[in-house]
């Protein structure tokens, strides 16, 4: 069960400077961090429908003359735009000889194989045969039914988020030798934020988070679950900005798809901001190993009125958020291969 939540913080100026404790003054996590309350967490997430759909993208990567090549669970995937502007996806593979479409041009929304000129406009063709797919302003998306294995959703279950058009995005892709399970486990852990990311996060204090029992048979944990705030983590955190200036906010962690897990401030600067993170499945490398993509979205927006002038920046700042969130997740991913070689193999990483 969830414990009470202390008295919720005024919103505290972004200026504002003060002493973070120092790391090794932290209060250690280990015994709140249980791995049985963890384990729980993630399991009720891979219980969460999904509707097969995974993420394989972000939407500014897709160009309108050229299609955007992608794997998912061994399958090559391939996207592009037909000629009104639609969202297309298929096998990567052409039909006649195999050639990988990923390389072939899009000529006024028809996608020319560059071997021997088959044009697919996105209709079944050949025996290439589109799969359903999603453009949400920020993500793309592609059904796989044959790999999820679940009941098909006309749509995926996108996280509630800022609108585009009033919040600064930017998405970070990354790869590690891992499962989504063990990207989805880091994200329901937020007792090692202060701890392994000590140049990002301080005094972090994990003030509400869900037992290991808990079943979400209540009315009231039905209902949580409808609004998307199933087994939520509420932690209070300082994000650093440099030097000494922290910037103390509450977030909520939740986790509303088994390969989904969304951070959203509730309370403090930036109120609102989103970070959406997706584990999308590759594949297995050349030695059986796993790989799984790290897909992250960043929506960050703020009820201060400079922030449209700050927005108009995105070009600028984009790059910056992107390698604000490689460098966590060069850790994090790290963390992520260690527990899927530990929980597969009973070795350490080499």
């Amino acid at each position: 069960m969830t414990r009470p939540l202390p008295p919720r913080r005024g919103r505290l100026p972004v200026r504002l400077r003060r002493d973070p404790v120092s790391w090794e003054r932290q209060r250690p996590a280990w015994r709140d961090a249980r791995p049985a309350l963890i384990a729980a967490a993630l399991a009720r997430a891979e219980a969460r429908a999904s509707g097969n759909w995974y993420v394989v993208g972000a939407t500014r990567e897709l160009r309108p003359d050229r299609p955007l090549g992608r794997v998912v669970a061994d399958r090559e995937v391939v996207l592009w735009r037909d000629a009104r502007g639609r969202l297309v996806a298929g096998p990567g593979v052409c039909p006649h000889l195999g050639a990988p479409l990923r390389d072939s041009p899009v000529c006024r929304g028809t996608l020319v194989c560059h071997w021997h000129g088959l044009a697919l406009d996105g209709g079944p063709f050949a025996g290439w045969t589109p799969w359903p797919a999603h453009d949400d302003g920020v993500l793309l998306w592609v059904r796989l039914d044959e790999v999820g294995g679940e009941e098909a959703t006309d749509a995926p279950r996108v996280p509630d988020r800022p609108a585009t058009g009033r919040a600064l995005t930017a998405v970070y892709t990354g790869m590690g030798r891992c499962e989504p399970q063990d990207v989805v486990a880091n994200r329901l852990d937020p007792w090692h934020g202060a701890w392994f990311h000590p140049y990002s996060f301080a005094d972090l204090t994990v003030v509400s988070a869900p037992g290991p029992d808990e079943n979400g048979d209540s009315a009231e944990a039905a209902a949580a679950e409808m609004a998307g705030r199933a087994d939520a983590f509420v932690v209070d955190v300082s994000f650093r900005l440099g030097g000494r200036l922290v910037v103390p906010v509450r977030a909520e962690f939740t986790a509303p798809g088994p390969r989904t897990v969304v951070m959203r401030i509730v309370e403090g600067e930036g109120e609102g901001s989103v970070v959406e993170t997706h584990a999308t499945p590759l594949g297995t490398d050349a030695l059986g190993r796993p790989r799984t993509a790290v897909v992250e979205a960043v929506l960050a927006t703020s009820g201060r009125r400079g922030f449209p002038v700050v927005r108009r920046a995105e070009p600028l700042l984009a790059p910056l958020l992107r390698a604000t969130a490689g460098r966590l997740w060069r850790d994090d991913l790290a963390y992520a291969e260690r527990r899927w070689s530990l929980r597969s193999t009973g070795r350490f990483p080499g």
